[in-house]
């Protein structure tokens, strides 16, 4: 008779780390920042999403601790019952100024802020994801009761395809990442605002990875492309570039106080605890008054980016802090961290269903806080595990195409 709980063999990725005894995951940390400590061996820290170094600045370390000794641990309830502060407050009202939306409401988690996108979807409408979301929005949308059409990862055609499809009387709802955590490339938002006045249709933009870090003042993507008021719904979350934890929605007055209400993700949750929204609101000051840090993050990435590609690695189509080393085969990926970490370099092994099967890769990101010294040593380690075990050619390849950073663009025009 099957048993549920019998599904290691049907986990391909599972068994060759059981088999290879090499272990990616769940490695405990004894000290964090640039560099880790990981059972007693000091490694450089290259698979962090703590972009912009402030989850160890003493500042918000401070704002976190006063926190903590003022209001403790907990919350102990829901916001709407008995768990919500002045903090959250102060923090929902910075960050709806901080993104050009009238309002913002804050989670627990980032995961759970997507899973608020269910309250939108009734059995009259429809939600058109990119292939490459995050699995929290494919979460959301399947909670909701509406239709889930999936396009193609950045193929406006095929999008246009399916809203032209869809039947007209259905509210249409498009929902992207702003920055895709794994391939590290921006979404096609000037297209994807044009679709959406052309078929009216809603926008939600996650821009858990973004905020903080692309655009001339840290708003994300809808900045960097001059589209502030293309976008309807911004989600993200607090645990990458505002080095704390918990979530985030903005948008209209009205559909903000329509989620507090409807969200279960929200309503039936224990609120964000003290601690990590003073965390935000002390990061979201450094974020506001320090741009250099988005600046030196975005240029260690430049560096990163071509020194890998000058040794012969494949970095995709990113052009962000998010560096993917593709590898294909998930077993040689797995090879491939073991030798890095025995090398000092601590990298992210990313395979199905987190990626595509075939596709595994080793996910680089940058951080404002490394430096230049550590960024050779991550090379230097690339360049000898590679070759040993034959990523990357003996030699530098002639003639490789170098990548451009993503930079903060003009407003651009949207058609119609």
């Amino acid at each position: 008779m099957p048993d549920v709980f019998r599904k290691q063999s049907q986990h391909d990725f599972y068994r060759a780390m059981v088999e290879s005894g090499t272990r990616p995951y769940f490695r405990a940390l004894s000290a964090r920042g640039t560099e880790v400590l990981v059972d007693g061996k000091r490694l450089i820290m290259v698979g962090c999403n703590d972009y912009l170094g402030l989850s160890t600045d003493p500042r918000v370390v401070a704002a976190a601790s006063a926190a903590l000794g003022r209001f403790g641990a907990s919350c102990s309830g829901s916001r709407a019952l008995n768990g919500s502060l002045a903090l959250h407050e102060e923090l929902e009202g910075r960050l709806a100024v901080f993104l050009g939306q009238e309002a913002a409401v804050v989670t627990t988690t980032g995961f759970q802020t997507n899973l608020a996108i269910a309250s939108f979807l009734g059995r009259n409408d429809a939600a058109f994801g990119d292939m490459s979301n995050h699995a929290s929005l494919v979460d959301g949308i399947r909670l909701g009761f509406g239709a889930h059409y999936r396009y193609r990862h950045s193929d406006m055609i095929h999008l246009e395809s399916l809203l032209r499809a869809a039947d007209p009387a259905v509210g249409k709802l498009i929902v992207t990442d702003g920055l895709f955590s794994m391939s590290g490339d921006l979404c096609r938002l000037p297209e994807i605002v044009a679709l959406a006045r052309r078929y009216e249709a809603r926008v939600v933009v996650d821009s858990a990875h973004d905020i903080g870090l692309m655009g001339v003042g840290g708003r994300g993507v809808a900045e960097h492309f001059g589209l502030l008021d293309g976008v309807d719904l911004v989600t993200g979350t607090l645990s990458k570039c505002f080095g704390s934890s918990g979530g985030m929605l903005a948008g209209p007055g009205d559909v903000i106080d329509y989620l507090r209400y409807s969200a279960r993700s929200l309503l039936f949750s224990a609120a964000m605890p003290a601690a990590a929204a003073a965390a935000g609101i002390a990061s979201l000051d450094i974020i506001e008054s320090e741009p250099h840090r988005r600046q030196r993050a975005l240029d260690l990435a430049e560096r990163l980016h071509n020194g890998l590609r000058a040794l012969g690695y494949d970095t995709g189509q990113s052009v962000t802090p998010i560096i993917p080393v593709h590898v294909g085969d998930a077993e040689l990926c797995l090879r491939a961290w073991q030798e890095l970490f025995d090398a000092g370099v601590f990298t992210n092994a990313v395979a199905a269903p987190a990626v595509p099967r075939g596709r595994a890769l080793l996910r680089v990101t940058a951080q404002a806080t490394h430096t230049d010294d550590q960024v050779e040593q991550v090379l230097d380690a690339f360049a000898l595990v590679g070759r040993r075990l034959g990523l990357i050619p003996g030699a530098a390849p002639e003639g490789y195409e170098p990548v451009r950073i993503a930079r903060q663009r003009r407003s651009v025009e949207v058609a119609l």
